[in-house]
């Protein structure tokens, strides 16, 4: 699906309802890779699956036990993205910066995919008031919220590193409020 500049592939599993139409799910990823300062254009993909796949996917990929709701596997380094809150004191300490990132022409780089369960987006709307914890809402709502999280992984944001917290909550909250 298109939501210029971006191209964001959808899937969806067979074990799992529609909570959300494509369309809204690739629109709320576009305004987060815009406000993420994604270079476009660009692809990522969006695999909307269960609790199974996603404690296969945790286990093998971060070495946790259980299920997890949302995983991003970015295929760009971080530093490719604009600094933003917590980033500055990371980079001035660290090695050298790797040169600003071009696509080669006439491509459109694939950022990255993000695989979501859409069981734990309902649980966690129901038992503890959305992912941040801190909200009332629907399924739905916590289902875009996830794919706006996983969007500002892909695009560099960790949410583990205090710095980064806070700027990271307030940005999925203005995405999230967004038309």
């Amino acid at each position: 699906m298109y939501v210029r500049p971006w191209r964001i592939d959808i899937s969806r599993s067979p074990s799992v309802a529609p909570l959300v139409p494509a369309i809204s799910l690739a629109r709320i990823a576009a305004d987060a890779l815009a406000a993420a300062g994604a270079p476009p254009p660009a692809s990522i993909s969006l695999i909307l699956s269960d609790d199974r796949e996603l404690a296969r996917l945790n286990a093998d990929h971060m070495g946790d036990d259980g299920p997890t709701d949302v995983l991003s596997f970015p295929m760009l380094p971080p530093s490719i993205f604009p600094l933003h809150a917590g980033k500055q004191a990371d980079r001035s300490a660290g090695p050298p910066i790797e040169p600003a990132f071009r696509a080669p022409a006439r491509q459109r780089p694939h950022l990255g995919d993000i695989v979501i369960s859409v069981e734990r987006a309902v649980a966690q709307a129901k038992g503890r008031g959305g992912q941040t914890g801190d909200v009332t809402w629907s399924a739905a709502d916590e289902l875009r919220l996830l794919v706006v999280h996983g969007v500002l992984h892909i695009c560099g944001w960790n949410h583990a590193v205090a710095e980064e917290r806070e700027a990271m909550r307030a940005l999925e909250r203005e995405v999230m409020a967004r038309p």
